[in-house]
């Protein structure tokens, strides 16, 4: 399924590709780069008017890895969550101090998650 999304978010996308946040950089090469889950997995993919930190398009899944500033965005998060939910596309976050501090049960989270999805779509 292809997502249409904000022609101006591409730059931005590309930008933080190349210049992830320190948590983003472990999660990826610790958990999700070269198909560590059996899915793949995408960095910094822009959806309607937003940009996911992680998204897998076969499993319909985004991750974000939230960092002190999304303290204060609770109700962008929750607007931003109700539209991908109505994209079909379930969201999961963690804390970026999470990831830092407690990787393995984030892991462990993770893959549970991912077969809980699996069950779900029927893959």
């Amino acid at each position: 399924m292809y997502f249409y999304y904000k022609n101006h978010l591409k730059n931005y996308s590309q930008t933080n590709r190349k210049t992830p946040t320190k948590s983003e950089w472990l999660f990826w090469n610790m958990l999700l780069k070269s198909n560590r889950t059996w899915y793949r997995f995408l960095r910094q993919k822009p959806i309607e008017w937003y940009i996911l930190d992680f998204y897998c398009p076969k499993l319909k899944l985004g991750i974000e890895i939230d960092g002190i500033s999304h303290e204060w965005k609770g109700d962008y998060d929750e607007k931003r969550d109700s539209l991908l939910q109505s994209l079909w596309i379930q969201m999961v976050r963690y804390h970026d101090n999470d990831i830092l501090k407690k990787l393995e049960p984030v892991s462990l989270h993770l893959h549970s998650i991912i077969e809980d999805r699996v069950k779900e779509l029927k893959l």
